[in-house]
């Protein structure tokens, strides 16, 4: 992919109202104390930790996968994780 490309995986089209909903919030303030308390990094998908697998892919296969995901109206990790699920069957 070029530089400054993005696929369609990266396109969210955000409405001028919900820029102004987030803005009314960042104004109001936040409580800090709420935020620590969610604590840190991606929430769990389990009792086990996962592993981290990298996986290269041609820019026809990304583009396919950002088709999928997009059609199913997943995520690329959740696509890639449906696709394993049914090869694994």
């Amino acid at each position: 992919m070029a530089p400054g490309a993005f696929s369609s995986y990266d396109m969210c089209v955000v409405s001028e109202e919900q820029i102004q909903k987030w803005a009314d919030e960042a104004e109001a303030g936040y409580d800090v104390e709420e935020l620590k308390r969610r604590g840190r990094g991606r929430p769990g998908r389990g009792a086990e930790p996962m592993q981290v697998v990298a996986v290269r892919l041609t820019a026809e296969e990304l583009d396919a996968l950002d088709a999928a995901a997009a059609k199913g109206r997943m995520s690329r990790s959740e696509a890639i994780r449906a696709a394993l699920a049914h090869f694994a069957a």
